[in-house]
């Protein structure tokens, strides 16, 4: 039975995407390190999926880091910029089954960074951030001339 990786329906299946993923396998199994670290699937990377939403009083980011600790999580904001840091520790799995059956089970690890750009008008020093079940929520309040003001129209 072959494993395949997992792509939400947004990643669907081009010939083209998985002809270039065999291209890289292939090269990265021919010549390794001569292509610089960079070649390699690790070195790659992995950056979770995240949300944004653009409330009335707030900017709402989250982010699913199934696998993490809140303790190997990193939330900055710098001249506008909101960065989430993080990795997740390498784990790995290989039995042998009955009858010569073999599988090995293989997760993602490292490291990664993902950073969104603020919109102007929010109070970074109000920023707070929350993670429950694998998802980071982190709310970065607007300030009062951000929210905007509603203008009523009159007849002439």
């Amino acid at each position: 039975m072959a494993m395949e990786m997992w792509r939400p329906r947004s990643m669907a299946r081009s010939p083209f995407r998985e002809m270039t993923r065999d291209i890289d396998d292939m090269m990265t199994r021919m010549f390794g390190d001569w292509l610089g670290p960079r070649a390699t699937p690790e070195a790659l990377g992995w950056a979770p999926p995240i949300d944004v939403l653009d409330r009335k009083d707030e900017i709402v980011v989250r982010a699913d880091l199934p696998g993490i600790e809140q303790r190997d999580l990193e939330v900055n904001v710098e001249r506008g910029v909101l960065t989430i840091r993080g990795s997740r520790q390498e784990e790995r799995e290989t039995k042998e089954g009955e009858g010569g059956d073999y599988y090995c089970c293989e997760r993602w690890a490292g490291s990664f960074t993902r950073s969104v750009a603020l919109p102007p008008g929010v109070d970074p020093d109000r920023i707070r951030a929350t993670f429950k079940n694998g998802v980071l929520e982190v709310h970065v309040p607007k300030t009062p001339q951000a929210t905007g003001k509603k203008i009523e129209i009159k007849a002439a």
